[in-house]
């Protein structure tokens, strides 16, 4: 008796790998939102200036570095060139908000961004 899968069960394996990883890239591209306090890339949840953590993100920020969301203990680059969404992150530097955008490892595009309720 031999041991290679018959052409009938590599394929019946094949579906029904495709078929349960269809809901998975689904959900993939599908928006979340996170909540978290707003921070820079820079610092992430610890800020290395002296004074307030609001103005130390504003200064990275003016430095080159992006905007990030820190959620428990995981921090998130935020990817947006979108004027309204980085004006309201300067607003709420070292404040919770609410950013919804697709997810991708560490970096989250955003493509709302508001203050948390």
């Amino acid at each position: 008796m031999s041991s290679v899968p018959s052409k009938s069960a590599l394929l019946a394996t094949l579906l029904l790998g495709a078929t349960l990883a269809i809901p998975a890239a689904l959900a993939a591209d599908k928006p979340q939102t996170f909540t978290g306090r707003v921070s820079d890339a820079m610092c992430g949840s610890g800020h290395m200036m002296a004074g307030k953590p609001a103005e130390c993100v504003r200064a990275c920020i003016r430095k080159g570095s992006a905007y990030a969301l820190v959620v428990g203990d995981k921090v998130y680059a935020l990817d947006t060139s979108d004027k309204s969404a980085l004006d309201t992150l300067d607003k709420l530097a070292d404040q919770q908000a609410k950013v919804t955008g697709q997810a991708n490892g560490d970096t989250i595009a955003v493509s709302s961004v508001a203050p948390a309720q």
